[in-house]
């Protein structure tokens, strides 16, 4: 596989931005729920994603072998890795999406269509 390169990365996050910037013109729930749905999947999400880049670039930069072993080197591991606990503890947020769904659906089902009504 070949290694990421910075330009890649920055691709992703355009396209991460273009997904935040379509959700603010505001589009029907269901395809906005629908866009983000991958991006809190509790498995291979953003926030698992994001934690676990965090801590192997911490392992990273600990096993070095030309980074200096000084206590401030060992601070910004430390914060490396408590950003990353932090984002795990994001990974609940797919059940947020799955409650909104519902409601969303809960919400349609009682509207019905025009004639139903």
């Amino acid at each position: 596989m070949p290694a990421p390169t910075p330009e890649s990365l920055r691709t992703l996050t355009e396209t991460l931005s273009d997904v935040t910037e379509y959700l603010r013109e505001n589009p029907d729930p269901a395809e906005a729920l629908a866009l983000v749905e991958p991006l809190l999947d509790e498995y291979t999400g953003l926030p698992v994603q994001l934690a676990d880049t965090l801590r192997a670039l911490a392992r990273t930069v600990q096993e070095h072998q030309a980074i200096p072993r000084t206590a401030h080197v060992n601070v910004l591991i430390a914060e490396l890795r408590s950003a990353a606990w932090e984002q795990t503890d994001q990974h609940t947020l797919h059940y947020v999406l799955d409650e909104l769904r519902a409601l969303h659906d809960d919400a349609e089902s009682e509207q019905g269509c025009s004639r139903c009504r």
